[in-house]
């Protein structure tokens, strides 16, 4: 039995050695293709500039290189302008052009042709890379406007947390959320919107941004002979903290918070480990009142998050007043 437990063991532990190499390989063979599509885009770019080539010239490239290399692919007429652009865009972005390299380039490409900004191209190449999100996640992600959603976001966090991690908090939290992937009725109870999250939990936690893990839904606490129970309860593993998430199907009241930070302080004094941060709060409603938000999360000494949510992809018509100019989003991320 401890020959075969042995054997078992050392497969387990080679076939992980092998799985890693192919991981670095991969990884490695995407790096030298972003840096050959860079390199091919500025040479493109700096003979145009030099002798004034018109487009032709980028077709019979396109043409010869199909010749000189048939088991290539990449090299059409469409590719090599994105190629040229993708070069001349960036060239001047220091920030963005050290991280270009860390993503494929179909994803590099997608978010090239559908991000504007600097700092929208740059928070959707980071969190590619971190969550490792497949085109079809990331194209999901920058369809539904995630980055413009964690730039409204409304928190507490900027006066309650060490200013080292403001940042990184309030990225824990987006300012609305959209369920989509749900089968529900326009009109749906709190229990039926948790029932279908929480049968939905994989898209559930992917569009609450990465990095949560599942703790328990109706999640019980006790304190003395009472008992509460929390609607979903998730751990944040980069934040090292429990989130408490309430869900209201209606508009955001005031005294939504104080239910809150009641969850928050007995997770804190009761269910943390030692070595956890203390808990955040994220309550989520069908819809808010911004000023109401803001003066009720005023003198809160827990962190909590407001957040709203749709089971469609249109955002509620007030996010069309609201959602940040381009000015305001070069400020948001830096």
């Amino acid at each position: 039995m401890d020959v075969e437990n042995n054997y078992l063991n050392f497969f387990e532990t080679l076939r992980k050695r092998i799985l890693s190499a192919q991981y670095e390989a991969l990884r490695e063979v995407n790096k030298q293709l972003v840096s050959l599509y860079w390199d091919i885009g500025k040479m493109i770019s700096e003979k145009r500039t030099e002798l004034g080539w018109g487009k032709s010239v980028v077709e019979n490239l396109a043409r010869d290189l199909k010749n000189d290399f048939p088991s290539m692919k990449g090299f059409s007429v469409s590719n090599l302008w994105y190629m040229t652009q993708f070069y001349q865009e960036y060239s001047g972005c220091s920030n963005l052009e050290s991280v270009i390299r860390e993503i494929g380039w179909t994803h590099n490409l997608l978010i090239f042709k559908k991000c504007k900004t600097e700092n929208s191209r740059k928070f959707y190449i980071h969190h590619t890379k971190k969550f490792g999100w497949t085109t079809r996640v990331l194209e999901h992600q920058i369809e539904n406007r995630t980055f413009e959603k964690y730039i409204l976001k409304q928190t507490n966090y900027d006066e309650l947390t060490d200013e080292d991690f403001i940042h990184q908090k309030s990225l824990a939290v987006k300012d609305h959320y959209t369920f989509d992937f749900l089968e529900l009725l326009e009109k749906h109870s709190e229990r039926e919107l948790e029932d279908a999250l929480i049968g939905k939990i994989q898209p559930f936690l992917l569009e609450l941004g990465g990095e949560f893990c599942f703790m328990g839904n109706q999640f019980r606490i006790s304190l003395g002979d009472n008992e509460f129970y929390i609607d979903i309860l998730l751990f944040h593993r980069e934040l090292k903290c429990l989130v408490a998430i309430e869900l209201k199907t209606g508009s955001f009241k005031p005294e939504y918070k104080g239910k809150m930070e009641f969850y928050l302080n007995v997770l804190n004094d009761f269910y943390k480990k030692p070595h956890e941060n203390n808990a955040i709060g994220i309550i989520i409603c069908k819809d808010k009142d911004r000023l109401t938000v803001k003066y009720s999360l005023k003198d809160s000494v827990t962190k909590i998050g407001i957040a709203s949510y749709s089971t469609g992809q249109d955002l509620p018509k007030y996010y069309e007043k609201i959602l940040p100019s381009i000015e305001q989003i070069k400020r948001g991320i830096g």
